[in-house]
């Protein structure tokens, strides 16, 4: 049993193997032998320290995994040794083994394999908050996703499509820009060669979009409330370029503008929302209304490699 931890806040070279003992399962929790763990920006943010730590040092990143149950801790019910689970959590997936709370995990439905689970988790979960919690989009209705042709952002085009939305994706360089096609998005801007705002403005005839997705933070706003109509919503859910610190209440004037920076932990810490976002996009994966694009796999051992990756730009979908 091993783990992948950062030794502290720093680049990549702080990510470190270590060997750990097989943990064992307190009253309430499961041992689970992990099967796939979900890379993702927020693992990410919390090594670079952009995110506060839980820890003082030695931290064990990873938001997402999938994996089967080995053990049963006392009083555990609903759960069977054997079974194929999934969650997602701030932290502490980069390991072989876990010991969980069993309230943190959902059981894998036939159809949905554990790489697909882990890959779908965290963003997948993402994607429903986002369009069913924070701006609920109508039939119709059009708006803006940035980060396209990223993990959350192939799940949201999909499921934009499937609502029968109209969703404008922007994505860096021509390749994303057509991915993010192939997943929903009538319309795609490529933010290296043309200036999104213009582009919202012509595609929308000088309407704007009634809301704007927000992922990337400092290099995208103010545009991103530059895109909006009157009354819209900026939804900002990430900030992998950095945040945006020049944010001022004053500038949602400019429109009567809604602003919300939602998190998905506190949606998971609600009762019962877990399970039926789970079932909701389980459902949507196994009609094939989305579909989960794994374009990378690394070893547990080349997380560091994984992370660099990642933060240059140079994965689509889901690692």
């Amino acid at each position: 049993s091993y783990a992948i931890i950062a030794r502290q806040i720093g680049g990549t070279d702080v990510l470190e193997q270590i060997d750990l003992a097989i943990p064992s399962p307190n009253a309430g929790e499961v041992l689970i032998r992990h099967t796939a763990i979900g890379v993702n920006f927020i693992d990410t943010y919390f090594r670079s320290g952009l995110y506060p730590w839980p820890v003082e040092k030695d931290l064990v990143l990873g938001s997402e995994a999938a994996g089967v149950i080995e053990q049963l801790g006392e009083g555990v019910s609903g759960f069977s040794i054997g079974d194929r689970v999934a969650y997602t959590l701030p932290n502490g997936a980069y390991v072989t083994h876990r010991a969980l709370d069993a309230k943190h995990l959902v059981k894998l439905p036939e159809g949905i394999s554990d790489e697909v689970a882990a890959a779908a988790m965290l963003k997948g979960l993402t994607a429903h908050y986002l369009l069913h919690r924070s701006y609920v989009p109508e039939r119709g209705q059009t708006v803006l996703f940035h980060a396209a042709a990223g993990g959350v952002g192939l799940i949201a085009g999909q499921w934009l499509a499937a609502k029968g939305v109209i969703a404008i994706g922007t994505a860096g360089g021509p390749e994303k820009c057509a991915l993010a096609s192939q997943h929903g998005y009538g319309q795609t801007i490529d933010y290296r060669s043309e200036n999104f705002v213009d582009r919202i403005k012509e595609i929308t005839d000088g309407q704007g979009v009634d809301a704007v997705y927000d992922s990337v933070g400092k290099d995208t706003y103010p545009g991103s409330l530059h895109c909006l109509k009157t009354f819209g919503s900026l939804v900002n859910f990430g900030q992998s370029s950095g945040p945006a610190l020049d944010f001022k209440l004053s500038d949602l004037a400019a429109g009567s503008f809604s602003v919300t920076r939602p998190v998905l932990f506190h949606f998971t810490a609600q009762p019962g929302y877990l399970q039926s976002a789970a079932d909701a996009l389980f459902d949507m994966i196994g009609r094939g209304d989305i579909k989960i694009n794994i374009n990378q796999k690394f070893p547990l051992s080349d997380a560091a490699l994984a992370h660099g990756e990642l933060e240059g730009r140079k994965t689509t979908g889901s690692t």
